[in-house]
């Protein structure tokens, strides 16, 4: 099998990556990233070496380098990752979000279709996965949870370029019949996270003595999900799901941004032990709102629990005490 993974170089994309190398023997991929300030190639160093990882610089808003990579590679599938994915960013300059998210997801999807619709093979077996997220839906209140069914509202231009996205995939399956499913994931964590996301932040803050900035009074909550666990899903997803299925990914574990850096700090602690004063939650420091910040996400997975047995890791501790151990090397 020949699948291209698009973002492979993000965070996401490059942990899954590792994981289908690895885990299946017959499979060859490409890799096909833009390389933005966002990406880092190094992460898949390990496969310098391997005859079965390619990769191709390429932005996905140029069509024509698009369609001459997919018509060369013959794909049997892809996963589709690449995306501008930063909500601060987003509320700063919202049409790179709208090029990359929509633009480049309609060039990637567009000629796959050209491809398989011309193949003689039967085109039930090529398949197009789509990773969104579960910021497409908007927000919740102290109660509920998203689920397949909820409508989308999206309140940020990212959430909103996603959710256009997301849109041109379904249609593709209801107009023409191409094999697509979409997924929709809570927060990630796990290694190869960019330094601008939420737990980095708070690690490189803290170890170099600067003010951990918290949103507001900290009170948003975000479910989190770790990136191994949303890899096996992607897998599970791509290979048993159904032809337009729609999937829901989340970790089952909530916690309010304030709580979970203060038991980043905590990690921290024990960990390194070279707070001010004894305690790195000295640091904390709250800061002003964003814009349209969503209060509360929380994903129903029960669809994917009972359709495809998958479930999420349950050890957070351990898998966050590896997460801040990860950047404790990455910083020092």
């Amino acid at each position: 099998m020949k699948l291209i993974v698009t973002g492979g170089a993000g965070f996401i994309g490059s942990n899954l990556i590792l994981h289908i190398h690895d885990t299946y023997p017959d499979i060859e991929i490409l890799n096909i990233d833009k390389l933005t300030y966002a990406s880092d190639i190094n992460f898949l160093s390990p496969l310098k070496n391997s005859r079965r990882y390619h990769f191709k610089k390429l932005d996905l808003t140029d069509r024509n380098r698009v369609k001459d990579v997919v018509k060369s590679w013959q794909p049997d599938g892809v996963f589709h990752l690449a995306a501008e994915s930063h909500v601060d960013n987003s509320i700063l300059g919202p049409e790179p979000f709208v090029l990359s998210n929509v633009v480049g997801t309609f060039n990637i999807l567009e000629e796959c279709r050209q491809l398989w619709f011309d193949e003689v093979n039967d085109n039930k077996v090529k398949r197009f996965l789509h990773v969104s997220t579960d910021e497409v839906y908007g927000t919740l209140d102290d109660e509920g949870a998203f689920s397949e069914d909820t409508p989308y509202a999206p309140n940020s231009p990212y959430s909103a370029t996603k959710a256009g996205s997301d849109m041109l995939v379904r249609s593709y399956y209801h107009t023409y019949g191409l094999n697509t499913v979409i997924t929709n994931c809570s927060n990630n964590y796990g290694r190869h996270q960019h330094d601008e996301k939420l737990i980095p932040t708070v690690i490189r803050k803290a170890l170099a003595h600067q003010p951990i900035p918290v949103y507001g009074k900290g009170d948003n909550v975000r479910d989190w999900l770790h990136v191994d666990d949303h890899c096996r899903a992607l897998v599970t997803v791509f290979f048993e799901g159904a032809a337009g299925g729609h999937y829901n990914i989340g970790g089952e574990n909530e916690w309010k941004n304030i709580e979970l850096v203060r038991h980043i700090c905590e990690i921290l602690n024990r960990e390194k032990g070279e707070g001010p004063d004894g305690d790195y939650k000295s640091l904390i420091s709250f800061v002003t709102d964003r814009p349209g910040h969503d209060y509360r996400y929380s994903v129903d997975i029960s669809k994917i629990k009972e359709e495809l047995n998958w479930a999420p890791s349950k050890n957070f501790d351990e898998l966050l005490t590896q997460t801040v151990k990860w950047y404790i090397d990455r910083y020092s």
